[in-house]
């Protein structure tokens, strides 16, 4: 270790500033960081300033004791970190890897090198190690935006892999880190990651479930369009069924969806996968989930439920049961696709265009409608257990459907013609095509304008909508969700355009609006 040691020495050439790239995450943002490292005479001390939170203040004892059981020697002086811009705050470990190369760069024993086209990020241990961090994903792809080369531990080489324009190093020591950038060794390279997925989820199949050909009608057509549904039924009617296998009809992912997707999980600490990472994602909380487990916060704001969902579904099971101040966090990102959480210390924005499914029985018991006595709610205990859910709420859903039970004898035969969902899938695939070739996105993301530019209906049927919206008493936005589902319905049928059959349909799926 001696030898390795008196490499890197040189005490004739001492330097007492140092400068290295780095980024840290706001959001799904990778900002550039600037960790300057300065030596100055004086009783020996260790300053972290720039708005550092406390795993970044408690990087001085990571640090020194890495560079201590690397080999190297810890500066006797007095050392200030700055880590600017100042005015950003800094989170994390990621920090300990440059403010370690900062001063040994400083202290004169690392050789000058041009540092300018590296970026690096990176925990230490306090044998030298490097742990993985959060947010290397973000990192890799603004690093790669920027032109420059990029050093992580090796426990994030895959991930950071995933940039596919990006150079990025993986080492597993601070000391193979120091050794390339002395050009005494070189670190191996991130190998590019295969643009398809490792692992391949195996879904439950739409053919499994007996009956309810009406909701699994109701299950394709929201698959087509993006659209949110809520499944109303007693206990035992399939409605967590068909929430389950709503994933299995999807299309795959884009390359870009993917990586925005992967960009959220990488920023949420334990939730990244790269094995699994081009998989559209299902998040099924539990109904005792808080808003800030559903939509994101926290002191240092972190991702929800809603964002880890983007691109994918967000399952509500026993929607009745989660509490109202929770759901109602809901609205706005059902609109805007987007959440913005605000801090006292900071503001962060997260991507949330996810798929709302829902369920939840018709009353406290759960057996209302099904058929039997065995309810006893009155009706006011109903009314009051619908009321859970607010006016506004059930307007920014696309589709209520309740679910009949299912009786002993359809569950015991087979069904022959069942379609199972790969089926089902292709006819997804070639009507979400349409929408995106014709359209340019989604008919659930259509605005007003854009409605009346491709829902063309003759005055009759003009007049046909408005009567039924007056009688039902359905708001404005349910006269939109109702063009959009329409325009769905159409599609799926390869119709170019809307007719009195498909609007029929669609009013048939907001039964809440008829209560």
């Amino acid at each position: 270790m001696t030898t390795v040691i008196t490499e890197f020495k040189q005490p004739d050439n001492i330097r007492s500033l140092a400068m290295i790239r780095t980024r840290t995450v706001v959001g799904v943002a990778a900002l550039p960081v600037m960790v300057e490292v300065h030596l100055a005479n004086g009783l020996p001390s260790f300053s972290t300033v720039g708005l550092p939170e406390t795993a970044v203040k408690e990087s001085k004892d990571r640090v020194r004791g890495a560079i201590i059981n690397s080999g190297f020697d810890f500066p006797a002086k007095r050392i200030t970190v700055n880590l600017a811009p100042a005015d950003l705050p800094k989170t994390g470990g990621r920090f300990d890897l440059p403010i370690a190369i900062g001063i040994l760069l400083a202290s004169g024993q690392l050789p000058e090198v041009n540092t300018d086209r590296f970026e690096m990020a990176g925990e230490l241990a306090l044998d030298g190690r490097l742990r993985k961090v959060s947010g290397v994903l973000p990192t890799a792809l603004a690093c790669a935006s920027a032109g420059r080369e990029l050093i992580v531990p090796q426990g994030n080489a895959l991930e950071a892999s995933l940039a596919q324009d990006s150079l990025a190093w993986q080492s597993d020591h601070l000391l193979k880190v120091c050794k390339h950038l002395a050009g005494k060794g070189e670190m191996q390279t991130c190998k590019a990651h295969s643009l398809k997925s490792r692992r391949s989820i195996s879904y439950p199949d739409l053919s499994e479930v007996k009956g309810q050909t009406r909701a699994k009608r109701a299950l394709e057509i929201a698959a087509t369009g993006g659209h949110s549904v809520l499944f109303i039924g007693p206990p035992g009617t399939g409605k967590s069924m068909l929430a389950s296998r709503l994933p299995g009809i999807l299309p795959s992912l884009s390359v870009q969806e993917s990586l925005e997707t992967a960009a959220i999980q990488s920023v949420a600490q334990g939730e990244f996968d790269v094995q699994s990472w081009q998989q559209r994602p299902f998040r099924s909380p539990h109904h005792s989930a808080s808003a800030v487990a559903l939509v994101g916060g926290g002191s240092h704001p972190r991702p929800g439920e809603i964002s880890l969902a983007h691109n994918g579904i967000l399952f509500l099971d026993e929607l009745t049961e989660f509490s109202r101040a929770a759901l109602e966090q809901l609205r706005e990102p059902l609109e805007t696709g987007k959440i913005d959480i605000a801090r006292a210390s900071q503001s962060v924005q997260y991507p949330a265009r996810f798929q709302l499914i829902t369920a939840c029985n018709p009353c406290k018991c759960g057996f209302y409608g099904d058929g039997t006595a065995r309810c006893q709610c009155s009706p006011l205990s109903v009314e009051s257990y619908r009321a859970k859910l607010s006016g506004p709420m059930l307007d920014r859903i696309d589709m209520h459907l309740h679910l009949p039970r299912v009786d002993l004898k359809t569950l015991q035969s087979d069904d022959p013609d069942a379609e199972t969902s790969a089926v089902v899938k292709r006819r997804v695939s070639d009507a979400r095509d349409l929408q995106l070739r014709l359209r340019g996105k989604l008919n659930s993301r259509l605005s007003g304008k854009e409605l009346e530019t491709h829902c063309h209906m003759t005055e009759s049927l003009l007049d046909f909508l408005a009567s039924a919206c007056e009688k039902l008493n359905m708001s404005a936005r349910a006269y939109h969700r109702v063009l959009k589902l329409s325009r769905t319905i159409a599609d799926l049928n390869q119709e170019p355009d809307v007719t009195r059959a498909h609007l029929l349909e669609a009013i048939s799926y907001r039964s809440l609006d008829r209560l």
